[in-house]
């Protein structure tokens, strides 16, 4: 097998990140709920739909979609912000952290095997 190039190794150990996320037992994201809770939980601070949406570059309306969708799924839920009653913060939950450690353990293991691949 000829080796890949880094760009598609990374393109690749990405394919291989998602595959395992599709075969595992769990909620399935797409990758705008993935990009809010990955920023969510890697991230450190509070987090807003307005400020979420200015750092991903997106609509308010694709966060709130998103964050429906996440709290439907447990993974993060909506509370009201203490300092300002108006607006509202993304609060993380246990299985949201679950999930992240199992995220972390797909990513390792792609990557081991993307180095023994190498040689």
């Amino acid at each position: 097998m000829d080796q890949l190039s880094p760009p598609d190794l990374a393109v690749n150990m990405l394919r291989e990140v998602i595959v395992s996320l599709v075969r595992r037992d769990g909620p399935a994201l797409s990758a705008h709920q993935l990009a809010v809770y990955l920023t969510c939980y890697l991230t450190d601070g509070h987090h807003t739909v307005r400020g979420l949406a200015a750092e991903l570059k997106v609509s308010k309306s694709v966060i709130t979609r998103s964050l429906d969708k996440l709290g439907e799924m447990d993974l993060s839920r909506r509370i009201p912000d203490p300092a300002d009653r108006r607006s509202v913060l993304v609060e993380r939950t246990a299985a949201g952290w679950k999930l992240l450690d199992e995220l972390r353990a797909i990513v390792t293991g792609t990557a081991r095997g993307a180095r023994a691949a190498a040689g």
